[in-house]
């Protein structure tokens, strides 16, 4: 009897803890925000003294008479370095392996943004409008919480600023470097404008921004990260790059897919390097049914992008092609292979080797009686010195009818 009891009080113990309730603050008019941490982290003998760039974020912080941080109305701790993909879903949430978090929101557990003219939103956190203090601290890369440190590590201040924020509107802000050799950081933050085009369901939209430090290109090679995924990037890519589009037909065997017919080489405009221009870039755009040959409700093309420096041939320069390999460019061609899930063995296939893999910019999932359905999205490309960062971005469906 008396151990019937106790399983008895212990069912009620866990039931209890799965019914915890989430208490949330409400934001009167909020404006909706998303924060990324693009400051970039290379191990050797002439950056040792580097700090790790492990960060918490204060919004309309809390400070106590010796200076140090004791709270703050938004707290986004353990705000790590981005992950290259951002999937058109809070893919972080839940995700309890690890304390550290890839963006804001991310993992955390705060009010989101609701669907805004067909954009699902929740990527996005709710944040007091106007003007508002926002702080960024260095933090020890551990998993006790900021504000539980030692009073020694609160005080490494990175940003301490205000910035003005509208009611209703989306805004994207990168920590970021500004200048290589100075070590200088700073921040940019981007008012979106994606929810308020007019766009197609039919076609994909993708826009390029490159937030590189001053002064990244033309260092030594020794100064930059030397990973082989980075590929053509590994030198970074100049301050002015033509943009040019090749469509592939399918990803099932990618090293031997032919471009679709128009579609190969497109010029779509120019890139050039920008801190101090915040506003959002012009949206390029291709057609989901580019492949006539499909069904109009699945697409296997993939895409590939190359930035070339102005002069040089996107067909004809002396980096693609046959050269295959070749990825310290100085600058002058980088390409993107963007298919599959980013995850993609390509052995050495020759078009294939030179290009950083990023995911496909379609969906393909189930919906309905097809499984799977191909679905045109919206994607921002924003290259930092040699790291590539893709943004996808979804519309909000009615859900199928069977």
């Amino acid at each position: 009897m008396k151990q019937q009891q106790l399983l008895w009080a212990f069912s009620i113990l866990l039931l209890m803890a799965g019914c915890r309730k989430t208490e949330y603050t409400k934001i009167d008019a909020p404006a909706y925000l998303r924060v990324f941490n693009d400051l970039n982290y290379v191990q050797s003998m002439d950056t040792k003294d580097s700090k790790y760039p492990s960060l918490c974020m204060i919004i309309n912080p809390e400070i106590d008479a010796a200076g140090l941080p004791v709270g703050g109305e938004i707290v986004g701790d353990f705000l790590d370095k981005r992950d290259p993909y951002a999937p058109p879903y809070p893919s972080h949430i839940g995700n309890s392996s690890s304390v550290h978090n890839p963006e804001y929101p991310g993992k955390e557990t705060v009010l989101v943004g609701p669907i805004l003219n067909g954009f699902d939103l929740s990527s996005w956190a709710q944040v007091p409008s106007g003007k508002i203090r926002i702080m960024f601290y260095y933090r020890s890369y551990n998993t006790i919480p900021f504000f539980q440190l030692e009073e020694k590590l609160k005080r490494d201040v990175l940003l301490d600023t205000t910035i003005d924020l509208t009611a209703g509107e989306v805004y994207t802000l990168h920590v970021l470097e500004k200048d290589f050799n100075t070590k200088a950081r700073g921040m940019l933050l981007r008012q979106e404008n994606f929810h308020k085009l007019s766009l197609s369901d039919s076609t994909t939209y993708i826009n390029f921004y490159n937030y590189s430090a001053s002064g990244f290109v033309e260092a030594d090679a020794h100064l930059k990260p030397l990973r082989a995924s980075l590929k053509s990037f590994l030198s970074g890519i100049k301050d002015s790059m033509n943009i040019y589009l090749t469509l592939l037909k399918t990803q099932t065997n990618p090293g031997q897919s032919p471009a679709l017919t128009g579609f190969k080489n497109v010029y779509l405009g120019q890139l050039v390097r920008d801190l101090g221009n915040a506003r959002p870039a012009t949206y390029y755009s291709f057609p989901l049914w580019a492949d006539v040959a499909t069904d109009h409700i699945r697409t296997d093309m993939w895409q590939r992008f190359e930035l070339v420096t102005p002069g040089i041939d996107a067909a004809d320069n002396p980096y693609n092609g046959s050269v295959a390999g070749r990825q310290l460019t100085f600058g002058n061609f980088s390409a993107i292979n963007c298919l599959l899930n980013g995850k993609v063995d390509i052995g050495g296939v020759t078009y294939l080797a030179n290009g950083l893999i990023l995911p496909n910019l379609l969906v393909n999932v189930h919906s309905g009686t097809y499984n799977p359905r191909t679905f045109a999205t919206v994607n921002t490309i924003e290259i930092v010195n040699s790291s590539v960062y893709l943004t996808t971005i979804q519309r909000k469906y009615p859900a199928p009818v069977y």
